[in-house]
Parts: structure tokens; sequence; C-alpha cells
């Protein structure tokens, strides 16, 4: 199904990107600077990413759900939750990098575990997708569900992706380490 392998896809990406964070959030934690400029892109990427996947995730999937598998609301909803929260995270990250990106004051150890508790928030919720999502598309959508789940995943986010890579070269070394998850 393309649906699942475009899902499959995006996992994928955000798997690479979550692996760039992790790498800076190390190089924080022995005391380093990283490319302060490259985790802003990173977290933007995943951002404009979330805001396009959150309209797919609420209205979307969560009334394909009700309407097939009524039994699964519950699931669906925890779902959305769990990634509003973690979109809620990742604005947060974001407003820090903003401070230190303008030189203002920010504690570098507590930027680091709020980088570090986002990247675990994160990682579940991938984990949850794969473990409850796509059994469920698998088992119960069919083609024209499929076809109106794919034409709400957010636009061009495979082309931000390689932009993304081309413009930072040592984003790319970076992304080659990384190796797809399974779905």
């Amino acid at each position: 199904m393309a649906t699942l392998n475009q899902l499959r896809q995006d996992h994928a990406n955000m798997a690479g990107m979550l692996h760039v964070l992790k790498v800076k959030q190390k190089v924080l934690m022995e005391g380093e600077r990283p490319d302060f400029r490259l985790v802003r892109e990173v977290v933007d990427y995943i951002l404009d990413y979330m805001d396009g996947f959150s309209k797919l995730l609420d209205e979307v999937f969560a009334q394909l759900v009700h309407d097939k598998v009524p039994d699964a609301d519950s699931t669906s909803a925890l779902l959305a939750e769990h990634y509003r929260a973690l979109r809620k995270q990742l604005l947060r990250l974001s407003s820090d990098l903003d401070m230190i990106l303008m030189d203002g004051v920010m504690p570098m150890d507590r930027f680091a575990a709020d980088l570090d508790g986002y990247l675990d928030m994160h990682q579940r919720y991938l984990r949850e997708e794969r473990e409850h999502l796509v059994p469920l598309m698998r088992e119960h959508f069919d083609d024209s569900d499929m076809e109106r789940f794919a034409a709400a995943l957010p636009e061009g986010a495979a082309n931000q992706f390689e932009q993304l890579k081309k413009a930072y070269p040592a984003l790319e070394e970076e992304l080659d380490d990384v190796a797809p998850p399974a779905m």
C-alpha cells in the first residue's frame, strides 16, 4: 500500500532527524557547542512536518478509525494526545533555540536535558505508531481509506527533507549512519 510506504519513509526521515539531534545532544553533554543553526533547521523541519501531520491525525485518521473500528477510538485519541504533547515539547525547544541563537542566557545543561527528554518522547511516539497505527491501518483500511489518508499527508515532506540535506552536508553525512525503522 502506497500510504504505508510513505509512512515508512516518513518514519525513516524522522528517525534520521532524531539521530542528528541525539548526536548534537551528546555533544552538549560533553560540554561542547554543537552547530545550533543545524539544530534549528532540524527542529524547524520537524515542526513543519508536525503541523502538516496534525491535521491527518486529528481529523482524517480519527474519523477513519471511528467509522471503521469504533473499538479503537481510545487508541486514536491516545495517539493524538501524545502527538500534541510531543509538539508542545518541541515548541519549547524551538523557543529555547531562539534564545540561544540570539545569544540569550540559556543553561546548556537544561537545554541538553530538555532535548534528551524530547528525543525519548518522540522515539516512544514513533514506536506507538508502528505498534498501533500501522497494524490498525493494515487490518481495517481499504484502498479508498488509504487514498483519503494519503491525500491528507503533508505535501512536499520528502522534497523538504532532501533540500535540508543539501543545505547541510554534515547533516547528510550523519544521516548516512541511520538505518530505517522496520514497519
